[in-house]
């Protein structure tokens, strides 16, 4: 029995790494999904782009990359309806797309929200060499 710890999570696997599924081991997305295919590419980076603003796979806790794997699936569909309004003929967007969108975007970002998820403001105020350079303009 492997005595290493599960990579990120700090604690000791149950099973050595053979006795654990591909998932699990991270090898594959889903079971039985070919990892090739746009969808799963597109997991696999948003999945990786969150895991990386929480400080990376080694500062999160499996709970919290549950959480990114659902907010990385909430985002591919999101996208996919976005798509189907953006190429929709005028005034055909269908209401419950409408609808599932908003559900969607709700959904999202509570789930955002439980991994900490911050409004950031951005200071507009100009340097001093800024403002020299717009007084001299």
């Amino acid at each position: 029995m492997s005595t290493t710890t599960a990579p990120g999570s700090g604690v000791k696997p149950i099973f050595r790494d053979a006795a654990r599924t591909r998932v699990t081991n991270g090898r594959d997305l889903l079971p039985g999904v070919d990892g090739r295919t746009m969808w799963a590419r597109r997991m696999r980076d948003i999945m990786a782009l969150h895991i990386a603003d929480l400080g990376g796979p080694d500062a999160c806790s499996e709970a919290e990359k549950s959480v990114v794997r659902r907010i990385a699936t909430l985002t591919i569909e999101m996208e996919r309806l976005e798509l189907r309004f953006a190429t929709a003929a005028p005034d055909h967007i269908s209401h419950p797309d409408l609808d599932m969108y908003s559900r969607l975007s709700n959904t999202l970002r509570r789930l955002l929200d439980m991994t900490g998820l911050e409004r950031r403001s951005r200071d507009l105020t100009p340097t001093i060499d800024q403002y020299i350079r717009e007084a001299a303009e």
